[in-house]
């Protein structure tokens, strides 16, 4: 199988939307309400938010295919002096395939080059299967933390760090 790391262009905004409904859809039901579900696809992959990132200089934003098929995405970005690994998603179909992997490597040589010696990410306590493959790649947790996200929705999550 062959993965292949490219750039979001401007182009590509709408198909990335259209993917983070699809691995949103079939990730969350049961991790969180449908009712936030839909507020945070709404509040994190409105086209304009999606196309305001590509202009950002301190957000990464790379998509990965496998063969023709877009598989997944993520977004680093400089945070309060780190580097965080804001997205991270592979398609249901290519979970397990090794996707996951090469984009969190990819993030990492990213993080690692711009000089940030780890990189974090959040990850919602209740997905245990994002938990167990972010261990498989190196991340431990470092705390627990709510935030309230606006509608009477919070973010239960970790943020876990891996050195890079």
């Amino acid at each position: 199988m062959n993965i292949d790391i490219r750039p979001i262009l401007p182009e590509d905004v709408a198909a990335i939307a259209a993917l983070a409904r699809v691995i949103w859809q079939a990730t969350y039901p049961g991790i969180v309400p449908r009712d936030q579900i839909e507020y945070m696809l709404a509040q994190r992959y409105d086209h304009a938010r999606l196309a305001d990132a590509l202009e950002d200089p301190r957000k990464w934003l790379v998509q990965a295919f496998v063969d023709a098929c877009r598989a997944g995405f993520a977004c680093g970005e400089v945070c309060e002096g780190e580097f965080k690994l804001d997205k991270l998603y592979v398609h249901p179909d290519f979970q397990r395939q090794g996707v996951g992997g090469a984009l969190v490597a990819h993030m990492a040589g990213i993080a690692s080059g711009a000089g940030y010696p780890c990189m974090i990410l959040a990850v919602n306590k209740r997905n245990e299967q994002a938990i167990r493959a972010y261990h498989k790649h190196g991340f431990s947790v470092r705390e627990a933390r709510k935030v309230d996200i606006g509608h009477g929705f919070v973010m239960d999550d970790y943020i876990m760090e891996k050195r890079v």
